[in-house]
């Protein structure tokens, strides 16, 4: 999984979250809302190790992600903006007096399901590719976590990557299920082709034969 832990805040507060993997993301994550600067609109990359943290600030909400570095910046931050537009239009005003987790029960479902869509499915980087909406992105820099924390804060990430082989192992066994069931199809299709071929061949012959005997013979 490319996204593996993702939350919503108001401020400091966390009104939902959810992890995809047994990682501390959730500690670290919430030292990042508590030293990132200013109330401002913004968008903010932070490495550690060979994960990144991204934030997107809007309105007095932050949505943050914590994703392979692999996954480069353009699918979290459009991970992140719909995240933001799902959650703003779910519950409006509602989140600016909301309590901490207000939203968790429900909301974390939405956040699994688009960790997963953003991770594995390859139409989620294809369209916004075609809405060209994410070219703001590219002028986000990706600073070192030790940017936003002082390094006697900062917490040593914790992932669990037997829990990501599992996934990975899932998925693979998944996608060799389904070759496996489309090889067999086509297998069946050709064999019945080649059935059907064969039967029209043994038809011609007999009726040329039957066609150069007369019709008593044939009758026999």
């Amino acid at each position: 999984m490319t996204i593996l832990y993702a939350l919503v805040a108001r401020g400091s507060v966390v009104l939902a979250e959810q992890s995809g993997t047994s990682t501390n993301a959730s500690t670290i994550a919430r030292q990042i809302l508590e030293k990132i600067p200013g109330n401002n609109d913004s968008n903010a990359s932070y490495s550690q190790d060979r994960y990144i943290f991204h934030v997107k600030r809007t309105d007095g909400l932050t949505v943050l992600c914590m994703a392979d570095d692999s996954a480069g910046r353009r699918i979290p931050f459009a991970f992140l903006e719909e995240i933001h537009q799902r959650f703003v239009r779910t519950y409006g005003r509602a989140v600016l007096s909301a309590q901490a987790y207000g939203m968790n029960d429900e909301f974390s479902r939405v956040l699994s399901q688009q960790m997963e869509y953003y991770s594995s499915d390859p139409n989620a980087d294809r369209i916004n590719r075609l809405k060209g909406e994410m070219s703001q992105v590219r002028t986000v820099m990706v600073e070192n976590i030790d940017k936003v924390l002082e390094r006697g804060d900062r917490l040593e990430l914790l992932v669990d990557k037997t829990a990501n082989m599992q996934e990975n192992t899932f998925r693979f066994r998944k996608q060799a299920r389904r070759f496996r069931s489309t090889v067999w199809w086509r297998n069946v299709k050709l064999t019945v082709a080649l059935i059907f071929l064969l039967l029209v061949i043994i038809y011609v012959i007999l009726a040329f034969a039957c066609h150069g005997l007369t019709l008593p013979t044939c009758l026999k």
